[in-house]
């Protein structure tokens, strides 16, 4: 099981788990979901629930990681599996993202 947490803004949203390749948890953190002024991580991840499942990494997610070329290349430098995308959402969109979300790998 490998775990991250989510922030936006710099203010931790919530983490995301990757219970299995085909089991993932996203949980909006408890201050987070009580604050009425935080918005939603995505469209898509509404702050209507606080846990959401799915069989596949969230497109949410997995549209923040790189395509095509720069993917191959990433995965070679990181000698991460190309098809890891969690793996490589972990080791890349931690620092320099584009948009309001970051992710802090749990150890």
């Amino acid at each position: 099981m490998r775990a991250m947490e989510i922030y936006r803004d710099g203010i931790l949203a919530g983490t995301l788990v990757e219970k299995s390749r085909t089991a993932y948890v996203f949980t909006y953190s408890d201050l987070y979901y009580q604050d009425q002024n935080a918005r939603a991580v995505s469209l898509t991840l509404p702050k209507t629930q606080k846990e959401y499942h799915s069989d596949h990494l969230f497109p949410f997610f997995f549209n923040m990681l790189s395509e095509g070329v720069n993917r191959k290349l990433q995965s070679t430098l990181l000698r991460i599996d190309e098809e890891d995308h969690f793996g490589l959402l972990i080791a890349t969109a931690q620092y320099d993202t584009i948009g309001a979300i970051t992710v802090k790998p749990i150890r």
